[in-house]
């Protein structure tokens, strides 16, 4: 019999195939299989998200190394995965060990290229939640090592894309011109949370805050900062255009088929966005304060004059207006008159689901991510589509910085004509943290 190692790399060697044939099989892959043939994962980051991933991956694979630089969360975590699992604070441990397939990635944004990168360096599978990078030079960064490692599947947490009752059938009536001509799409992502002056504090005994900074800005503790706030401040996220902007521009961008080589807006106009804090050439003025974009309105444009609207003054969702009817969805419901006339009926089942998943049966995020190691080809959150979608949200991000339209070249992936705005393309990494280059 051949080992599991063998056999997952084996399979995901014909990853860059399209064309893979799948098991029609709706047994969930490796889920009932013996413990010498399930996957081994070790986990890296294990806050709310961190543990639900987890539970996941129990699912498939066994749970054998835990990593946090919180040593609360580690003991949280083992007590949830039957105590099993060795616990680490440096990631890198779990990189090394030989005996794990699968490396789970679901620290804050800002750390997430850097382990990424040297997982698949390692040889890993990876899974990371979504947003992928924190900057355009990261998008250009995890591409290359995806295309240096085809034998690794690489997999995006943007569960959206795995909703068939509600966001795969909005995709699908638009991609088949159900819906006639896309003139405008309006993305409600919320606004950013305001909060502030928060008070400079000791770092709590469990937590490394040192290495949590990682190739952010050597500064201050403030609890707000930290875990689940990190996401309010420019240094480590992008605020809502990167929280759920990777959720929904994502769909926006794949309905639309502009999610491919050489595709994006041309033109991104941030200049009707306020942040909590003044600012000053694209920079926050105080550093005790949350900074990210908290009400704002981009108007994003393609070549073919395609409007995106992303904003922070709408309902959450995404509402496609095309010439011949328009469609709402959000995680709670898809309406509009082609929905309660199903104008997609007959054009929205097996074979349509399964084209929207690359020719794999269509079922849940985490099935598809272990399907795809036992039997090789893209997921349906593949890393490529991904990095277009990461692109549109940091031109929304630095276009609101700065207050105003920047222009971007999707071809060259270049920001054009605006020197101030290109310096925004990749921030300087603090010595010893900085991403290994492939």
């Amino acid at each position: 019999m051949i080992t599991r190692r063998s056999f997952l790399k084996s399979t995901a060697a014909a990853g860059t195939a399209a064309s893979v044939p799948y098991f029609t099989s709706t047994q969930s892959a490796f889920a009932n299989d013996s413990a010498n043939d399930r996957p081994q994962v070790g986990c890296i980051g294990l806050g709310g998200m961190g543990l639900g991933d987890m539970k996941e991956h129990q699912r498939f694979g066994d749970v054998v190394a835990l990593c946090d630089v919180d040593t609360s969360r580690i003991a949280r975590a083992k007590s949830r995965n039957d105590e099993k699992g060795d616990g680490y604070t440096d990631y890198r441990k779990i990189i090394d060990r030989d005996d794990i397939d699968v490396i789970s990635c679901v620290t804050t944004d800002h750390w997430h290229t850097k382990i990424c990168i040297e997982a698949l360096e390692a040889g890993k599978h990876v899974f990371c939640q979504k947003p992928l990078t924190l900057t355009l030079e990261e998008n250009q960064l995890i591409r290359a090592a995806v295309e240096k490692h085809p034998d690794q599947v690489f997999f995006i947490g943007t569960q959206q894309r795995s909703d068939q009752r509600r966001f795969l059938r909005a995709v699908n009536m638009v991609q088949k011109g159900l819906l006639g001509d896309i003139k405008k799409i309006t993305i409600g992502i919320d606004g950013g949370d305001v909060g502030g002056p928060f008070p400079v504090e000791q770092p709590p005994a469990e937590l490394d805050w040192e290495t949590w900074l990682g190739q952010a800005p050597k500064v201050d503790y403030r609890a707000k900062r930290c875990h689940y706030q990190f996401r309010w401040w420019y240094e480590y996220s992008g605020g809502k255009f990167t929280d759920w902007g990777a959720h929904h521009i994502d769909i926006a961008l794949w309905a639309l088929n502009r999610n491919g080589e050489g595709s994006g807006p041309v033109s991104i106009d941030g200049s009707d966005a306020k942040h909590p804090v003044p600012y000053k050439d694209g920079y926050p003025t105080v550093d005790d304060c949350y900074n990210t974009a908290h009400d704002f309105s981009i108007d994003c444009k393609f070549e073919d004059g395609i409007e995106m609207i992303v904003s922070s003054r709408v309902d959450n969702g995404l509402l496609f207006e095309g010439s011949k009817g328009r469609i709402f969805v959000n995680r709670g419901k898809i309406t509009g008159v082609p929905i309660d006339e199903n104008w997609d009926e007959g054009q929205y089942g097996v074979e349509e689901k399964s084209a929207l998943f690359k020719g794999k049966p269509a079922e849940s995020h985490k099935d598809n991510f272990y399907r795809c190691l036992r039997e090789g080809g893209l997921p349906v959150s593949d890393v490529y589509t991904h990095l277009k979608t990461m692109n549109a949200c940091h031109l929304c991000s630095i276009a609101a910085r700065l207050g105003r339209e920047i222009r971007w070249d999707p071809q060259a992936e270049k920001i054009l004509d605006d020197e101030q705005a290109a310096s925004f393309f990749a921030r300087e990494q603090r010595a010893g943290y900085e991403i290994h280059r492939v």
